[in-house]
């Protein structure tokens, strides 16, 4: 009996060692088998390193105790003190399969297996697993064989000889020469059936990957000729019966276990088809019947066994309809919507433990994978392999995948995949199921080398892993960009010169010579870029034909390219990021505008994507503000910080600008916008917020560049116009009031002298010439017009507004809004002018009168000689002017008794005379169609041509383009003329009875 002191200090040592119930290790240290080294603390040591000390030491105790007698016990235990490689596989063998120490307690001598350690013993192929399968001569023996042989694959990955990649590869190995085994005694049961046919079997699946588990169902396919001069069918039946009798030998279960399942059931028709096959019947099957996963599983067809030189036809065969596969209709959507399936039929009980099937397990690496390659792999044989990490490799190497990318999906595979061998192995159970209790979880967080706090760490690296692959799973697997690329004929994949030309002339393009030569100089070389780009620009080529001028598109990618080619994120963002490729195909051959503003910003690309940058959707106006006011306080003088300003407008005008486009367009994630009043508000709202934060910043830069923090007088911008309706379009200027107010204290022409200064300052920094385009200040609203102050104090407007106001100055002032400086003094400035706008008793007839006159008057005399007055956007009948000055009378008229005429903005004013029953519903309709339409055109012509317009281009490619911005095709140009014309002739109508009094309201 071991003496209490002696079993403390024991006690304590074998929980320093890792194991778990000391106690039970204490007795089994001293029983008889273990009495001559019990105190060897290399042993003890050796314990302590295996997945689990207690596992090793009750395995290895049952192999001392099934040992024939004492001397073969002593020697054993000799060997596996003074070997320490031998020491190290079969205890960590020991201490991390129970199945395998099941094994080695009924044959106790196969312990032997893993004394060797020759340099072939390191990564054994098939010929050394067939010669360690050679002596078996029935289906027992094969399964012992089979057992013993496994013993040294878990040996070399448990002790960390091979990784996780080639100990796949050796069980696949080996799954082959077991295949080989069985058939040799298939055949040999069964000689008249073998002299009839020729029978390759074809390995699928992981095995056909080689990447096979521990314990998985080898997936195979059949296929058989006759030997010439025997009978097809009879050949066929005598093959069947071989195939069937191998699968039977491979997944019987006996007292010996089994080995694995054979599993058939890739064969066309599955289950439901014959076992076998000829190779004509396969072909005719495929090219006919397949679906779409069938040549995703074809992927991994690989010849193992029987007629070797009948399996290299068969794959040679199939090869070409595998690489033609992703040409197939919705072939992208198809294998994305079989893996959605696969999550939704996992157990709810069990999804979170999937480590195969789950949400970032390790079939989204593997669709990933397979996706990508048979999209990208009819051009670029390099991808066609069957191996899951050397295709993940080449997809990186080849420019398909980030490299960043790549190493994550690379490290978490191997980890997830390491996880499930040692989770396998324990029992050589097939399960994918992260084990639910702490030992075991301890087990294999050991196995793995996580020493510290096995379980808690266990848990963090595979949660990181999988939140790891799931991320990128999402971002490659649902890549637009791959569809499209799916979608082109494979000879357009990667183009040849000749093809090239040949293409760009059906596509469209003006001048192939010069888009030839900027595909030269983007894609020729072997840089990582020019790969990249090879995969991209067949793409582009298709969504630059869909503009009115695809050789602009094509030129202004190369001139983007060039830019920012060296920029890493660059040609990462538009083959990663969601639908950033085809948003800059769309915006670069849209016209004119968004590329002159992305050629000053080009890191403004980065907006394109569907990163945390914020996309396309419109920045606040507080946002912008503070922004801009942030850039002002760092500059430092006045010019630097309008010149910050002017930076965040030039790029918030490129995405609103790319925003339209891409909206009118519409992209594989987000269709064409159907309302083309959104849009409008969009564009307009953008704008004008941008407009007035600008302003702002302006503002603050001259008041700190003149006077540090404080003004001597209190100073507002008041908007007006479109600016104040928020309407404002790309090229408009922007309509102002300026007010002051003297602080206390202050006299008052040192107050005016400094607003007026205030005033001069911000116009000048504003119209210093730039290659942006310009933000022109217009006054001309104020009292007086041209030959009044530019700026006033409150006081002064006030008693102007009593003493000397007209109608047209109560119509201007509809549209006031303050949006930059004193808020408290803007809010007094619109105390002031309401009373002005939303009359008590509304207009009188003089001043009806007198509005009808101004109209009149405008259209005859500002109207551009030669112009088509039916296309006049502005001015035109059915135009803006005609709109906004309707709906303005309405206010004028009726405001002061509805509130919800009190706005500055037209539609919402259109909108609630509606409401007020003051226009009928179809008019109300047609005045806001004809509004939005002429808007829109308006906003495409600065898109198209870069310079604002009212009228359409004359142009006939411009004119194209305008309509591609409005949503008609090619050739349909004049289907927009007259769509413009119809649309203005009925606002006329109803402007005619309700601006020109045909009916009196």
């Amino acid at each position: 009996m071991t003496a209490p002191g002696r079993r403390s200090s024991t006690f304590t040592r074998l929980l320093r060692h890792g194991f778990t119930d000391p106690s039970a290790a204490e007795r089994l240290l001293d029983s008889v088998e273990l009495a001559l080294v019990r105190d060897d603390p290399v042993l003890l040591e050796a314990l302590g390193a295996t997945a689990d000390p207690d596992l090793a030491l009750h395995g290895l105790v049952r192999l001392l105790e099934a040992q024939p007698d004492l001397t073969a016990r002593r020697e054993l235990l000799d060997t596996v003190i003074a070997a320490k490689p031998l020491r190290d596989r079969l205890l960590g063998v020991l201490g991390a399969s129970a199945a395998l120490a099941d094994h080695l307690a009924r044959h106790p001598q196969d312990w032997q297996a893993l004394v060797t350690y020759e340099p072939y013993d390191l990564h054994p192929g098939v010929e050394e697993f067939e010669r360690g399968l050679a002596g078996a001569g029935d289906p027992v023996g094969l399964r012992i064989a089979y057992r013993r042989c496994l013993l040294s694959v878990a040996a070399r990955d448990v002790c960390g000889t091979t990784d996780v990649a080639q100990t796949a590869a050796e069980l696949a190995d080996l799954a082959t020469a077991t295949l080989r085994a069985a058939l040799a005694l298939a055949r040999a049961g069964a000689p008249e059936d073998a002299a009839l046919c020729r029978l390759a079997v074809i390995a699928m699946g992981k095995c056909g990957g080689h990447e096979l588990n521990y314990v998985s169902d080898v997936d195979v396919v059949f296929v058989a000729e006759a030997i010439e001069g025997a009978d097809e069918l009879k050949a066929l039946q005598g093959a069947t019966r071989l195939a069937s009798h191998m699968m039977r030998i491979c997944s019987e279960t006996t007292v010996e276990g089994s080995i694995w399942p054979v599993d058939a059931n890739l064969r066309p028709e599955g289950r439901n088809g014959p076992l076998v096959r000829t190779l004509s019947s396969h072909l005719a099957y495929y090219q006919r019947w397949a679906k779409t996963w069938e040549f995703q599983a074809l992927l991994k067809a690989r010849p193992v066994a029987g007629d070797l030189e009948l399996g290299e036809e068969y794959v040679a065969a199939v090869e070409p309809l595998v690489w033609k596969a992703a040409e197939r209709e919705n072939f992208v959507s198809d294998v994305q919507k079989m893996r959605r399936r696969v999550v939704e039929n996992i157990p709810a009980s069990e999804v979170e433990r999937e480590l195969k099937l789950g949400p970032g397990g390790l079939r989204d690496v593997e669709f990933a994978v397979q996706l990508l390659q048979l999209v990208h792999g009819r051009a670029d044989a390099s991808l066609r392999s069957g191996t899951t990490l050397d295709a993940l490799q080449a997809l990186a190497a080849g420019g398909y995948v980030g490299r960043a990318d790549a190493v994550q999906l690379d490290d978490a595979y191997r980890f997830l995949r390491s996880m499930e061998h040692r989770i396998q192995l324990h029992r050589l159970r097939r399960t994918h199921l992260v084990p639910e209790s702490d030992a075991d979880r301890r087990r294999v967080g050991r196995s793995l080398g996580l020493r510290t706090d096995p379980v808690k760490e266990l848990t963090r690296e595979w949660k990181r892993h999988t939140s790891a692959v799931r991320r990128l799973h999402e971002k490659i697997f649902y890549r637009p960009l791959l569809d499209a690329v799916a979608q082109l004929p494979s000879g357009e994949v990667r183009l040849s010169a000749a093809a090239a030309r040949e293409r760009l002339v059906a596509l469209g393009y003006g001048d192939p010579a010069a888009a030839l030569r900027h595909l030269e100089a983007l894609a020729s070389g072997v840089t990582r870029k020019a790969a990249i780009q090879r995969t991209l620009l067949p793409v582009l080529l298709g969504w630059f034909a869909d503009s009115a001028d695809p050789d602009a598109g094509l030129l202004n990618f190369r001139k983007v390219s060039d830019a920012l080619g060296k920029t890493p994120w660059y040609l990462r963002l538009l083959r990663d990021e969601g639908a950033a490729a085809e948003n800059l195909a769309r915006v670069l051959s849209a016209g004119r505008l968004a590329p002159d503003l992305l050629m000053r910003a080009p890191e403004a690309v980065a907006l394109l994507g569907d990163g945390d940058g914020g996309g396309l959707e419109p920045r606040s106006r507080d946002h912008l503000e503070q922004e801009i006011l942030a850039a002002v306080g760092r500059a430092d003088d006045a010019a630097q910080g309008v010149t910050a300003a002017r930076g965040v407008r030039r790029r918030e005008l490129f995405r609103t600008a790319a925003a339209d486009i891409v909206g009118s367009y519409g992209t594989e994630t987000q269709p064409a916008e159907a309302d083309q009043g959104a849009l409008v508000h969009r564009v307009g709202g953008a704008v004008s917020d941008l407009t007035a934060a600008t302003l702002a910043g302006t503002l603050r830069a001259v008041v700190r560049g003149g006077w540090g923090d404080t003004l001597p007088t209190r100073f507002a911008v008041i908007a007006m116009g479109r600016f104040g309706g928020h309407e404002l379009g790309y090229g408009s200027d922007a309509d102002v009031l300026f007010v002051h107010e003297p602080r206390d204290g202050v006299d008052e022409r040192e107050a005016g002298d400094a607003a007026n200064k205030v005033v001069a300052e911000m116009r000048r920094l504003l119209q210093i010439p730039s290659s942006d385009p310009p933000l022109l200040i217009d006054a001309g609203l104020r009292p007086e017009g041209k030959s009044g102050p530019l700026v006033r104090t409150l006081k002064s407007y006030e008693a102007y507004y009593r003493r000397w106001s007209l109608v047209w100055e109560s119509h201007a002032l509809l549209r006031a809004e303050p949006v930059a400086g004193d808020e408290d003094l803007g809010r007094r400035f619109v105390e002031l002018i309401d009373p002005l706008r939303y009359r008590p008793g509304g207009l009188g007839e003089d001043a009806v009168r007198e509005i009808r006159r101004l109209k009149a008057r405008m259209e005859s005399e500002r109207l551009p000689r030669g112009a088509d007055p039916k296309l006049h956007t502005k001015l035109g009948p059915g135009g803006l002017s005609d709109v906004e000055w309707t709906v303005q009378l309405l206010q004028l008229r009726h405001a002061a008794d509805v509130p919800g005429l009190r706005t500055t903005r037209t539609r919402e004013a259109l909108a609630a005379a509606r409401a007020a029953g003051l226009i009928g519903a179809e008019d109300a309709v047609t005045l806001d169609e004809a509004w939005v339409l002429a808007t829109r055109v308006r906003n495409a012509v600065m898109l198209v041509r870069g310079r604002a317009g009212d009228t359409f281009p004359t142009d006939g490619r411009e004119l194209a383009a305008v309509g591609r911005c409005l949503g008609h095709g090619p050739g349909h140009a004049g289907d927009m003329l007259d769509a413009y014309r119809r649309t203005a002739r009925r606002a006329r109508i109803v402007v005619e009875t309700l601006f020109y009094g045909a009916e009196d309201r």
